[in-house]
């Protein structure tokens, strides 16, 4: 069982920068790729980046990519999401999720997720 807790969300201004963290609780996330994926209210969840179990690849949502930074921890137990010049579209609810293999930009890739941490950017 992997469980993932999300955090660092909050309330920010346009224009500033958030880094969330995701955190194995009780295990590592060898072999695992990771990736992070937002739901805004009313709207379907949608990707928004991932990074490999080496952390050799990454890949990015053309919404946040050149703006946003996805990385993993050597010691594969935790997972951050850098987002730069944060736009009041950014606002949502961001999951933690691993996945088995290669990236993916699909939730159905992934079989474990977090719970959420919630994002709220003012213009």
């Amino acid at each position: 069982q992997v469980l993932l807790v999300e955090s660092g969300g909050g309330l920010v201004q346009a224009g500033s920068s958030l880094i969330l963290s995701c955190t194995a609780a009780g295990r590592t996330l060898n072999n695992y790729s990771m990736g992070w994926f937002r739901q805004a209210p009313g709207k379907e969840r949608e990707f928004v980046a991932a990074i490999s179990w080496s952390g050799g690849t990454a890949i990015y949502a053309d919404s946040i990519k050149g703006r946003s930074t996805i990385s993993r921890s050597n010691a594969k137990v935790s997972i951050w999401l850098q987002m730069d010049s944060l736009k009041p579209e950014d606002t949502a609810d961001y999951y933690c999720a691993a996945a088995r293999g290669s990236v993916s930009r699909q939730t159905a890739a992934y079989s474990h997720w977090g719970r959420g941490a919630q994002v709220t950017v003012s213009s």
